[in-house]
């Protein structure tokens, strides 16, 4: 905003009352002859026609000459020193302003000036002093609220700026700006209803205001209030329809709607008016992730990198987009560069994408610290300080996005419905889609209260968990895809544990214990986690036996299997295939005669890419075969089509290969060096086929080739499968669940008791 500018909208003048290019004469001007003008006066009016064209040099000569010709011509003075301050000449400017201020001590524009330049020279304290010293003397001074407000935010007085700009509203209600700011105020310390409510406030006075209507969209996608978000982000394209950011914003509410084509669209229009909006093209990247078209997200992702080469999480991205569509060209430095980036603290990848990328646990750890950091501080004001209840049953509350058909409600239905409800009180705190499905209906039936907070912000989600009293929260997503760990960040419950979901530490101080065994994390590598470990007998992973495995089997045609052959598969998700298990995997083929490789297809450049790879290794392109995903029913039925499923390294079938065990299809694995590298070793294990867990690369593809040589040996580990799924513990929901629940009420005890989390293993019943 220019000079002139400022002192119209300040109602700073000249001349008392007067805008600067029509000062009347000087209440201590010279002395003239009747009818004259003084000369001090001339030069005054002189001066503040050359301010108003913005000839600020040319202003303060005029102004000098005016004070030479009436030393006692105060706003002569007051604005000479205005515009030496704007000049940056602030010795000289303090100076006048004083001077004019010994003449006329009525004149209180002097403190707001002086408050302006001291503001330039990030002198804040004396900012604030002289701000404060306007309003005591004019209250009504508009201007003043909005930038006393901002120079105590600028210096973390929130309270202060907050009772600044409520004084503002009381004393001007019709201006639009002190509504506003006031919202960014609340926003600011997360209080978003009230935000909302100011913004809100602040579009009655301004409907077309744009600015506002972009502050209000953010407040309530931060609220998760994501179709009203959407409503205004239409409004503001209507308003802005240049304007790249609002269609970034538009794309993210859709975006978090589950309306991924419209908000792929969304992201591009915003990249079409600015192409090289990094913000734009980074959610471009995510939609695209999201819609399974990995080949574009790279090429995408390569685009952002060049513009931005430190943008947070692309390189991460870089890299699993490749992996997604097992594109695998630079594979050995791009996970070199991404574990060094890693490992200097950089925000390089998300610690969900890393699991299968990590050169070691202290990797994985300093990654969850560095994510944690910036994704979800802890709060500076924690909701649970101490308090300790006294209720007839422990109340745990489960949080999720998953409770609907997921790997995770497949996995924990029946642990939910066999929970002690005389000594436990179970809550579900969700935030994932309202789904009418059966396993649904299921669920809501086996909790004892249900809590959706889907439109709940973070905050206002914590805030009920702190209301109900709940002694456990569970975090059954950590940082996996639609987690929501800024709940536990407010620290609502006493006891904070994360479980299932995220194979790995959360690198945050809120969250107290891990539930794991002693498999998937040997004692030694307490170290790794910042969570105290708490070992479960048998495995840490949880089974349903109400799975149902639909009774039709297809044939081998109707799934593009040969009719005669070894069928070696793997239902995991591609992106966990490496090249070196790849390798192994065509050795195989290439020594058993007849064989196929049975893989899923999670999209079309997959099956390209892997058929390529089979091809460079000397394997035959349609030795390898795709599945589609089916209904859980249906995708068990087939698994009695395959003889052997190979688990992949570093990262393990975690959920598919309990899928492959509880269906009778054996699995094949190799240990690993971190927790997602270890899970089909502690599902193994709790079956009773520790036979089938190999240390090292070398013993998985001897074993592997043995197994599909030896029809007999094979036959007899699929029997003993088969009689080890109601016989040992892995399917043994029940028994599961009251480890599970001793767990809990050995935590509960010791933070009864006011004892800090210390890890311990759970002792095993018979």
């Amino acid at each position: 905003m220019g000079v002139f500018n400022w002192l119209r909208q300040a109602g700073l003048t000249a001349g008392k009352n007067a805008s600067p290019v029509e000062a009347p004469e000087s209440a201590h001007g010279t002395s003239a002859a009747p009818g004259q003008t003084p000369p001090g006066d001339i030069f005054r009016r002189r001066g503040n026609a050359f301010l108003a064209q913005g000839k600020l040099e040319e202003a303060s000569d005029s102004y000098r000459e005016a004070v030479a010709a009436n030393p006692q011509d105060a706003d002569a003075c007051l604005n000479l020193g205005f515009v030496l301050g704007e000049q940056q000449r602030y010795q000289e400017a303090e100076h006048a302003l004083r001077r004019s201020l010994e003449i006329n001590p009525a004149l209180t524009d002097v403190f707001y000036f002086l408050g302006l330049m001291a503001r330039k020279q990030g002198k804040t304290e004396i900012a604030i002093e002289n701000f404060v010293r306007v309003l005591d003397l004019k209250r009504d001074f508009e201007i003043v609220y909005g930038d006393l407000c901002q120079m105590l935010l600028e210096s973390g007085q929130i309270g202060r700026a907050k009772e600044i700009v409520l004084k503002g509203i009381a004393a001007h209600p019709e201006v639009l700006d002190f509504h506003a700011q006031l919202g960014n105020l609340y926003a600011h310390e997360n209080d978003l209803e009230r935000a909302i409510s100011c913004f809100q406030s602040a579009l009655k006075l301004g409907p077309d205001h744009a600015q506002v209507h972009g502050s209000l969209g953010n407040v309530l996608r931060r609220a998760n209030r994501f179709e009203d978000a959407l409503a205004i982000y239409d409004a503001l394209a209507v308003l802005s329809p240049g304007s790249a950011e609002t269609f970034n914003e538009r794309g993210i509410a859709l975006a978090r709607l589950g309306r991924h084509e419209e908000a792929l669209a969304s992201f591009q229009q915003a990249l079409v008016l600015e192409p090289r909006h990094a913000n734009a093209l980074g959610n471009l990247v995510e939609m695209l992730g999201c819609l399974r078209r990995h080949d574009e997200a790279a090429r995408a992702i390569a685009q952002l990198i060049e513009i931005e080469p430190e943008y947070p999480y692309a390189l991460g991205a870089l890299v699993y987009s490749k992996r997604y569509s097992c594109d695998w060209s630079q594979y050995e430095p791009d996970l070199e560069r991404l574990n060094a980036a890693v490992m200097a603290g950089k925000e390089a990848i998300e610690p969900f994408t890393f699991l299968g990328a990590a050169q070691s646990a202290a990797a994985l750890l300093q990654c969850a610290r560095t994510h944690g950091a910036d994704a979800c501080p802890p709060s500076d004001k924690p909701l649970w300080n101490g308090e300790r209840y006294a209720h007839d049953r422990i109340r745990v509350a489960y949080l999720s996005a998953d409770f609907h058909d997921h790997a995770t409600a497949y996995l924990m239905a029946e642990l939910f419905e066999l929970h002690d409800h005389e000594r436990f009180e179970i809550v579900a705190m969700s935030f994932g889609p309202d789904s009418q499905g059966a396993m649904r209906q299921r669920l809501l039936r086996s909790f004892d209260r249900f809590v959706d907070v889907r439109t709940r912000s973070d905050r206002e989600a914590a805030g009920l968990l702190r209301e109900m009293e709940i002694d456990i929260a569970v975090d059954l997503k950590g940082f996996t895809t639609d987690g929501r760990p800024g709940i536990l960040a407010q620290r609502p419950a006493p006891v904070q544990v994360n479980y299932l979901g995220f194979p790995g530490s959360m690198g945050v101080e809120f969250v107290d214990y891990i539930l794991a065994d002693r498999c998937v994390i040997p004692a030694e590598h307490q170290r790794f986690y910042s969570e105290k470990v708490v070992w479960l007998p048998d495995s840490y992973q949880v089974n349903d036996t109400q799975r149902q495995i639909a009774e039709t089997t297809p044939v081998r045609a109707e799934c593009g299997l040969p009719a005669a052959g070894f069928v070696f598969c793997c239902f995991n998700n591609n992106y966990k295939i490496t090249p070196e298990v790849f390798d192994i995997w065509m050795r195989l083929l290439a020594g058993v005669d007849g064989s196929v490789l049975w893989l899923l297809e999670d999209n079309a450049a997959v099956a390209r890419n892997l058929r390529a790879e089979a091809l460079r290794r000397g394997v035959a392109a349609d030795r390898l075969v795709f599945a589609p995903r089916l209904a859980l029913d249906q995708h068990l039925a087939r698994h009695r089509l395959a003889d052997l499923f190979l688990d992949t390294l570093p990262y393990n079938a975690h959920t598919t290969a309990s899928d492959a065990l509880w269906a009778g299809l054996p699995v094949l694995t190799c240990t690993g060096s971190t927790f997602p590298g270890r899970v089909a070793a502690s599902l193994l294990n709790a079956a009773g086929l520790p036979e089938l867990v190999t240390e090292n690369r070398a013993d998985y593809e001897a074993l592997a080739l043995k197994l599909a040589k030896s029809p007999d040996l094979l036959s007899g580990i699929r029997a003993k499968l088969w009689r080890n799924r109601s016989e040992y513990p892995l399917f043994d929901t029940k028994r599961f669940c009251s480890h599970i629940e001793s767990a809990y009420t050995l935590m509960w005890e010791r933070s009864q008791r006011g004892e800090a989390p210390a890890p311990f293993a759970v002792p095993a019943q018979s």
